[in-house]
């Protein structure tokens, strides 16, 4: 398995059947690293073969937009393109699309040619008004 930076050590310490959306922060290259139009162009390649895979194992997309400004806190280093909220039924579902060879092979590459920088917060619900269920 080599996506990079996939923290496989953190998300094995978590609970593996809890519910967790998944924050992802996204800073785009201006042209793909293929060649293949811009980094959005790149990225849109990679979520239209991610989504099914997602859904696949009982996740869905909450939530999408463009990152506007920071409104508080350190601007260097936090300024994103793009955000999306991912749902995923259980930490052992996303770790399970991650780690496919499926995900390794026909996703991941749209992704490193589009994201020029791609962050993924694991989170437990404190409070929603999003009920999966």
């Amino acid at each position: 398995m080599s996506v990079d930076l996939l923290n496989i050590v953190g998300l094995k310490g978590l609970e593996q059947q809890e519910p967790v959306v998944m924050v992802n922060l996204m800073r785009f290259h201006d042209r793909s690293l293929d060649g293949d139009g811009s980094g959005w162009d790149a990225y849109l390649r990679y979520s239209a073969l991610t989504v099914p895979m997602i859904k696949a194992r009982g996740g869905t997309l909450l939530w999408t937009g463009d990152a506007k400004t920071v409104a508080l806190g350190e601007r260097h280093g936090n300024q994103w393109d793009y955000l999306a909220l991912v749902y995923y039924p259980s930490v052992a579902a996303f770790l399970d699309m991650m780690t496919s060879e499926d995900y390794e092979t026909r996703c991941d590459p749209h992704r490193r040619n589009g994201c020029a920088e791609h962050v993924i917060i694991a989170t437990a619900e404190a409070y929603s008004k999003f009920k999966m269920g």
